[in-house]
């Protein structure tokens, strides 16, 4: 695919909308070159497209209206939707179908609902405008509604802030991952010298939430899987974090790490809420994605925490190599059976870097399609809410992950996907994130992907969070 344009700033909304339409086929074959301009005239737009196939060429030029804006990043915005409605419209035709989502390519749909909000649309028209303006499937409209009515703890103030902290290390690498993390028996050499920079990076943290008198509403122990260090690794870090928060949760997902001496130490410094991650309840997909343990784990580790009285969130993953949709129903019946306080259910992503991707695994897009549906009804006929909702580059037939809460939500997946709190991030390819509620902006400062770097570099890592929060 080859995108010819002068309006740099597009070229991405292009290619992963044009991406989505030709998912499930060799892109290659089909040789796209892409030929787009503009221009923007007061509030006209003048949009023109010509795309040229292998066996067709497809072309579109047309006039639209922009809404007044208040300033060059809302003129941006308008620009940014009116050129994908128009590419939307173009490909539909071409390819004889519609997409889900419809022209929303963005992380974050639910963002667009609170703008529709923000720009007057009532709060009971938030469907109709979604189906309207970027041809966002009734399906997915209503859920997009949905979740928004359910985030009733949004409170936006500069001085409340999150606390996350990031353990990269897991028992085996799964085949879909692509996040930076290491197996614990190629990096347990080096996880003593990890935890003490950790620990010195937490240190100077808290001491910026004192300085700058934060008050911390929530704290994140993510991964990779945090359970793999050991109970006395565990109780090291977590005596550092002090905070008396109503939310304290941490990842322990994989079940093989999941001991009674670990839930004994979690329990002692606070934690409230943990997460068990089956992925999926079929052995043979367990096995397929380097899963080392077996269904029968899971449901033993949840036993296990029932007893420590956690809010527990348990993860499936719609699309995984080599599931069918009856293995899929087994794993959400099973599930519903446990009952746990919030379930996820993702979509398959094949990033780049991922085991899959390097295998050249296809997308089952009708199949994730079916297993999606089928989840999130089963959830809703069961009495769980949707409360927040992401989207991610390559998931298959361009779906979402959604995640449902029984009587409690997740605050900090809110703050996280919503971006109404700033977050204090420690750890290796940790963000931290300050938002300017004022003036309606967020800054980022990242910390080194790799453990080795981050431990060579960690006064480096300090000083960058010092001036973020100055």
């Amino acid at each position: 695919m080859k995108i010819i344009t002068e309006e740099s700033f597009l070229e991405q909304e292009i290619y992963e909308l044009v991406h989505l339409f030709m998912q499930g086929t060799v892109i290659d074959e089909q040789k796209p070159y892409i030929y787009f301009s503009m221009h923007l005239n007061q509030q006209e737009l003048f949009i023109d497209f010509k795309i040229e196939f292998e066996d067709d060429v497809v072309s579109s030029s047309k006039t639209v209206k922009i809404e007044e804006y208040k300033n060059e990043l809302e003129q941006k915005r308008y620009v940014k939707q009116a050129v994908k409605r128009e590419l939307y419209i173009l490909l539909s035709k071409k390819f004889n179908k519609s997409l889900p989502w419809g022209c929303l390519t963005g992380i974050r749909p639910t963002k667009i609902g609170y703008e529709l909000l923000e720009s007057g649309v009532d709060k009971y028209f938030i469907k109709e405008a979604l189906i309207d303006k970027f041809f966002v499937s009734p399906q997915k409209a209503k859920l997009v509604d949905k979740i928004i009515k359910n985030q009733t703890c949004i409170i936006k103030n500069d001085n409340l802030v999150d606390l996350y902290v990031n353990i990269p290390f897991c028992p085996s690498k799964c085949s879909y991952c692509s996040f930076i993390s290491s197996e614990f028996k190629a990096v347990e050499k080096i996880i003593p010298d990890y935890l003490n920079a950790l620990l010195k990076e937490i240190r100077a943290t808290k001491q910026i939430i004192i300085n700058k008198s934060y008050i911390v509403k929530t704290i994140y122990i993510g991964g990779g899987t945090p359970t793999v260090l050991s109970a006395e690794q565990l109780e090291m870090l977590l005596q550092e974090l002090t905070f008396g928060v109503n939310e304290f949760t941490v990842e322990c997902g994989r079940p093989d790490t999941i001991t009674k001496e670990k839930l004994d130490v979690l329990k002692k410094y606070g934690v409230t809420r943990i997460s068990i991650n089956p992925q999926t309840f079929v052995d043979s997909t367990l096995k397929r994605i380097g899963r080392q343990h077996s269904s029968a784990d899971v449901i033993e580790a949840y036993k296990l925490a029932l007893d420590y009285d956690f809010s527990v969130n348990m993860d499936l993953i719609a699309g995984l190599p080599g599931e069918t949709l009856r293995g899929f129903k087994k794993s959400i019946k099973t599930v519903l059976e446990l009952f746990p306080d919030n379930i996820t259910i993702h979509t398959l992503a094949l990033k780049k870097g991922s085991q899959l991707v390097l295998d050249s695994a296809q997308n089952e897009n009708e199949i994730t399609q079916a297993m999606v549906e089928y989840g999130q009804t089963e959830l809703f006929e069961n009495g769980y809410k949707p409360y927040y909702m992401y989207k991610l580059k390559n998931q298959n037939a361009g779906l979402e992950n959604v995640g449902f809460y029984r009587d409690k939500v997740c605050q900090f997946n809110i703050d996280s996907m919503e971006e109404t709190a700033s977050i204090l991030a420690c750890g290796a390819n940790a963000i931290s994130k300050r938002i300017y509620f004022y003036d309606n902006r967020i800054e980022r400062q990242a910390n080194v992907k790799f453990a080795s770097d981050y431990i060579s570099r960690i006064d480096e890592m300090i000083q960058r969070k010092k001036e973020l929060f100055s």
